[in-house]
């Protein structure tokens, strides 16, 4: 989570916590909180600026911290318990539900008397809810298998399909930790291999047969460091190719597959990614097996390339290539 997250969590936290402790000196709530007195003082002359739109000096947090004692004396409503939308309440539950179904998931038993709670009190929406079914893309073994290497802290040998090249490979990891983002599930760890940490994502793995769990202790090196993937999972390095795609309809299933770093809707139902590729091998074959479901955007180079290989392609089976036109770019 960032700097500015976990600030306007505590900004949202501190009004009523401090409405409810009436004079508690300053030193005591920073303590509270897990900060330092001089970033409690930051965070109450920013709320002194906070309040109701209007900015009046009525529709502004009206708070003091004189002699190092705090006093909220118009909380401008932040005083009041934070409630769900309908909407928000239905989401939450149905995240919920998913994260029952993880296997080897720990504190079950919390969760499920969590998900009670906040079905009573959704009420009626949470029919809705129960409608809704959240398909997490990777195999129940697979995942239990990694999930039991990190618990134990036991080195996997993993068959494990790189997609930029297209290639099925054999490694050994060091697991690390396992996590989840954006619907997909991933094991982070020290791979021998490459000798480095790397992300495994475990619907790439070769099915509950590509991963094994081997008698070796997992022992990553001193510095192995797990990766921030607060901003995204894929971090494009200096010598990788922006691409740009228009996918028709049938083909908006790679957005999802690959790791595209934009996404942008268009007329028609049509959708238009960004990615990004060390080479662009691999991206021949897409577009080609795609054909008319995909018009490549960018570089131009690419859709040069593309074209020139369906043209050697026709030409092998005695075809003549179309000219001209729009789908010199597919």
């Amino acid at each position: 989570m960032s700097a500015a997250t976990d600030r306007l969590s505590r900004l949202l936290a501190l009004v009523p916590w401090l409405r409810a402790h009436p004079g508690i000196p300053l030193p005591v709530a920073a303590e509270a909180f897990g900060i330092t007195p001089r970033q409690l003082r930051d965070d109450l002359d920013l709320l002194f600026v906070c309040g109701l739109p209007g900015g009046a000096p009525g529709d502004l947090i009206d708070l003091s911290y004189s002699g190092d004692r705090i006093t909220v004396a118009d909380p401008q409503t932040l005083d009041r318990p934070l409630r769900l939308s309908v909407d928000e309440a239905t989401a939450l539950v149905v995240a919920a539900r998913a994260l029952a179904d993880v296997p080897g998931l720990a504190g079950r038993e919390a969760l499920d008397r969590a998900l009670e709670k906040l079905e009573k009190a959704v009420g009626a929406a949470g029919s809705v809810a129960g409608q809704v079914r959240v398909s997490l893309d990777t195999h129940a073994e697979v995942l239990a298998a990694v999930q039991r290497a990190v618990r134990e802290r036991r080195r996997v040998h993993l068959r494990y399909l790189v997609w930029s090249r297209d290639e099925l490979t054999e490694r050994d990891v060091d697991p690390m930790r396992v996590l989840v983002r954006e619907g997909h599930w991933y094991l982070e760890g020290w791979c021998h291999r490459a000798e480095a940490v790397r992300l495994f994502r475990l619907d790439r793995i070769d099915g509950p047969d590509g991963v094994e769990v081997l008698d070796i202790p997992a022992a990553p090196p001193p510095g192995a460091v797990s990766r921030d993937t607060s901003e995204g999972i894929y971090r494009p390095g200096p010598a990788d190719v922006r691409v740009v795609l228009e996918l028709a309809s049938p083909a908006r299933w790679v957005a999802d597959y690959y790791p595209v770093t934009g996404v942008r809707e268009l007329p028609g139902g049509r959708l238009e990614i960004t990615l990004y590729a060390r080479e662009t091998s691999w991206l021949h074959r897409l577009v080609l097996g795609l054909g008319a479901d995909v018009r490549v955007v960018e570089p131009l180079v690419l859709a040069a390339q593309v074209h020139a290989l369906a043209r050697r392609a026709l030409a092998a089976y005695g075809l003549d290539a179309p000219s001209g036109g729009a789908d010199d770019e597919r």
